[in-house]
């Protein structure tokens, strides 16, 4: 039986698409059961079937949503004040105090509390139960502990393209937050789309910013207020100063005016601890050094200029690279420069050039970073070149008293443990930090770890010495955790560090002595001998005219 379906189509209808549509279906054929067929086939007897019991499995992957968490805080002040005495007012608040005291009832609750808090210091007094009964132990079993360090977050700049991390600041309040400057230094990088933002990073969720600081330029350097903790000063690219409070959210309370700014980038700007918290200063390569007060920034308190000379002349300053101050010595701070000089400024003298009161020629190169010691504050840390270097300010225009060897690459940053007063650290262009601990070795570093492959640039230790940031060329910033042994002052540690320094410094004052000496010497010598001074230049005239007579006739030989 031969089945043949035509279809039939227009000639002008070739080549045109087809459109198809839905119809009801429709019966072409219909084939009807042969019962006569059957005995053709042969019946199989008996059949095997298999079955497959086991229960279908389906394969699902589900994405979970990570969950937004958010931190809500609480700014406790204190409290118990009335409303027309300000707490931050000694004078009203010793005034009220008095009006207080003299009340009786002031009296009755003072001796009602009097007794119960006789008898807990009684109790204290009986048995100490914070006694320490196996310290000895402790300390052996921490002496024979190797030196290590592990990373415990990294955090990274969010934008693209990628920033330098120049500088790092801790929350004064127990380190909860960091604050970090992110800014582009490379020569002439103009970039179009390049971010402006900084950040302060929460360390307990490192992947979102706490908050984003949004300056008019690049911040170069940024500092907490350890006096106001919501108070944030920044240097930016273009001079400007600027200042945050992070209770207001992410845009500056006030900048200065760009014309009295300075005019190169800010390498260094510190808080400085005045009565009302407000006041600070800034250095920059421009040679310039401004006090400000961010209650009226519209121009600078007064200025100082780095001139050695003690001119006070702006064409012969030289630039600071970096800036040091602490509030041990209120009136003294440390300036590196460019050309590889510290200078030693007092702001309380009169006049601006009694304001350098010493110089060191300290490094070949750039000073990249300055500072004191946390123990001894007349000794101070200075990076530069390929080494670091420990100055004291007891030996005025001198050497180093103590140095670390010459590495292969460039020191970029340093600072000083705040709990072993021998130990610092540095970081280098290869990306390794060195910890150094002058007290036990000082030809190698006691800890030299590989961080990242690119440069460090920044370095910041918390207030007890555990963890400590490291900030890279590509804005990336780790945490690294030190070991017991790294962060635990041992016993009669600072008096040891007293001794080396002293000794180390009396070395150098010998020296120094000595190689006076030997100039006077010289110069006695010269002036006893003119005669033979006059002959020596003589035979060095007629030697050089020897030597030119005899390479020209060797030239007319040839």
């Amino acid at each position: 039986m031969e089945i043949k379906f035509e279809y039939t189509r227009k000639r002008s209808e070739f080549g045109r698409p087809c459109s198809f549509s839905d119809l009801l279906a429709e019966v072409t054929v219909d084939i009807p059961p042969d019962p006569s067929l059957a005995d053709d086939f042969i019946p199989q007897d008996p059949v095997d079937f298999c079955v497959q019991e086991g229960p279908d499995m389906a394969l699902h992957e589900v994405n979970t949503e990570r969950p937004k968490v958010t931190i809500q805080g609480m700014n406790h002040v204190e409290g118990g004040w009335p409303k027309h005495v300000d707490p931050k007012n000694s004078e009203l608040t010793s005034r009220y105090r008095e009006e207080v005291e003299r009340e009786e009832a002031y009296t009755r609750s003072v001796q009602h509390l009097g007794s119960l808090v006789e008898h807990y210091i009684r109790q204290n007094n009986a048995i100490d139960i914070y006694e320490e009964y196996f310290e000895e132990e402790e300390e052996e079993e921490e002496e024979e502990e190797h030196p290590s360090a592990k990373t415990i977050n990294v955090v990274r700049d969010p934008n693209t393209p990628k920033r330098m991390a120049t500088h790092l600041s801790w929350h004064p309040d127990a380190n909860r937050a960091m604050a970090v400057a992110y800014c582009s230094l490379d020569f002439q990088d103009s970039r179009k789309d390049m971010n402006l933002d900084s950040y302060i990073w929460d360390l307990e969720k490192p992947y979102t910013p706490e908050l984003v600081l949004k300056p008019s330029s690049p911040l170069v350097t940024l500092e907490y207020n350890s006096k106001d903790w919501y108070h944030l000063l920044g240097g930016c690219y273009n001079g400007q100063i600027v200042y945050w409070d992070t209770r207001k959210g992410g845009l500056p309370m006030e900048m200065t005016p760009v014309e009295f700014s300075h005019r190169d980038p800010v390498y260094g700007a510190c808080w400085l601890p005045s009565r009302t918290g407000t006041e600070c200063f800034s250095g920059s390569t421009d040679g310039q050094v401004l006090w400000w007060d961010i209650r009226k920034m519209s121009q600078p308190s007064e200025k100082l200029i780095l001139d050695i000379t003690r001119e006070d002349q702006p064409s012969k300053a030289l630039g600071a690279s970096a800036l040091d101050f602490v509030p041990a010595m209120p009136t003294k701070f440390l300036v590196g420069t460019e050309q590889g000089i510290i200078i030693s400024c007092n702001r309380d003298a009169k006049t601006p050039p009694e304001k350098i009161a010493n110089i060191f020629r300290s490094h070949i190169g750039a000073v990249y970073s300055v500072t004191r010691n946390p123990f001894f504050p007349k000794v101070f840390l200075s990076v530069g070149d390929w080494t670091a270097r420990i100055w004291t300010e007891e030996l005025m225009d001198s050497s180093s008293i103590m140095e670390t060897k010459y590495h292969t690459p460039y020191l970029l940053d340093t600072c000083w443990s705040p709990v072993k007063p021998a130990m610092f650290f540095t970081s280098k262009s290869d990306g390794t930090l060195d910890v150094w601990d002058f007290l036990f070795h000082q030809k190698e570093p006691s800890l030299s770890l590989k961080v990242s492959n690119d440069p460090l640039l920044s370095l910041r230790s918390q207030d007890n010495g555990r963890i400590i940031g490291c900030g890279t060329r590509k804005g990336t910033v780790t945490l690294l955790e030190l070991s017991p042994g790294l962060c635990t002052a041992r016993k009669n540690e600072k008096t040891l560090t007293s001794t080396m320094f002293e000794r180390e410094a009396r070395r150098e004052k010998v020296l120094q002595d000595k190689y006076r000496e030997r100039l006077l010497r010289e110069q006695e010598r010269a002036r006893a001998r003119p005669e033979e001074a006059e002959d020596a230049q003589e035979m060095f005239k007629q030697a050089q005219a020897d030597f030119f007579a005899n390479i020209k006739a060797e030239r007319r030989r040839r």
